[in-house]
């Protein structure tokens, strides 16, 4: 079988699709932030639990992506988790009493951050701490506690 040059590009072509094609799905499946990604503002989050929670997780509020997750800490002293959240700049006038929530999105699904408004006039600041939070539901303490209670 003899070789031309147009099977051979239209083969290299092809090739180089593929693999970009591969690269577009792994920056929207995995969260990665693509070139020239906006920029944001940081606060932090306290939990007792964040079950499994990962960087680069969506925070959402009324189910739009405000940010990512962009650290995770433990803090020695207190003994909770520490969750770094960058806001995009657009989202500069959250209320100061914003509550954050980790929430699962299905049921066995990827966990991410709810935030939910306050009513505070003042605004979140890069820097800030929501002080309200609510710690992630891990399905198996639910189901220890269901089967404890059934066999009382």
């Amino acid at each position: 079988m003899r070789h031309n040059k147009a099977m051979d590009f239209g083969t290299g072509l092809f090739v180089l699709l593929g693999i970009l094609a591969i690269f577009f799905l792994v920056t929207q499946t995995t969260g990665m932030r693509g070139i020239g990604a906006e920029p944001g503002y940081d606060v932090t989050a306290r939990f007792d639990d964040i079950g499994g929670l990962r960087v680069r997780a969506p925070v959402t509020m009324a189910g739009v992506r405000l940010g990512r997750v962009s650290d995770i800490s433990f803090d020695n002293d207190r003994l909770d988790a520490v969750v770094t959240i960058t806001i995009s700049s657009r989202y500069d006038n959250l209320p100061a009493d914003t509550i954050a929530s980790i929430r699962t999105s299905g049921l066995l699904g990827e966990q991410f951050i709810a935030l939910d408004p306050g009513g505070d006039v003042e605004s979140l600041a890069d820097g800030s701490e929501i002080i309200h939070t609510q710690s992630a539901l891990v399905l198996e303490n639910l189901i220890g506690q269901f089967l404890y209670s059934q066999g009382d």
